[in-house]
């Protein structure tokens, strides 16, 4: 049983492109497919694909950047855990890492990065750093 399944999805893709995997699987949830969308969109990774399997269940393929050739791994860091969660309001949070990196945020709505969370002004709960 996972008990922090946001944290594991960073860990796996942390792992993965530290392996120099072209792609990896993890379980489907519909938070974990909002951050693979934002990733996607900032090109921390390739792709990714929703695959159906028996039963009923699904998972998630991440198809990561090719780091054979790009010699730059992502960081990955989870800032808001189970144990202990991060709330900030619209005007709380500053750049990440000087504008090269991107915060992760959960919106009452859903998941975005944090400038547009600032920008529709509303509150959110800090979920993850990537940089």
């Amino acid at each position: 049983m996972i008990l922090d399944p946001i944290g594991d999805l960073l860990t796996r893709i942390r792992n993965a492109y530290l392996a120099r995997k072209e792609d990896m699987r993890v379980p489907f949830s519909k938070m974990k497919q909002d951050i693979l969308k934002i990733l996607k969109k900032n090109k921390y990774i390739a792709d990714y694909e929703i695959i159906d399997l028996d039963g009923g269940k699904r998972e998630i393929l991440v198809t990561l950047n090719n780091v054979r050739s790009t010699l730059y791994v992502p960081t990955f860091k989870r800032v808001s855990r189970p144990g202990q969660r991060i709330y900030l309001g619209s005007k709380d949070i500053r750049k990440s890492r000087n504008g090269k990196g991107i915060y992760i945020v959960s919106t009452p709505k859903w998941v975005v990065t944090w400038y547009e969370a600032r920008s529709l002004n509303v509150g959110w709960e800090l979920l993850c750093e990537v940089y």
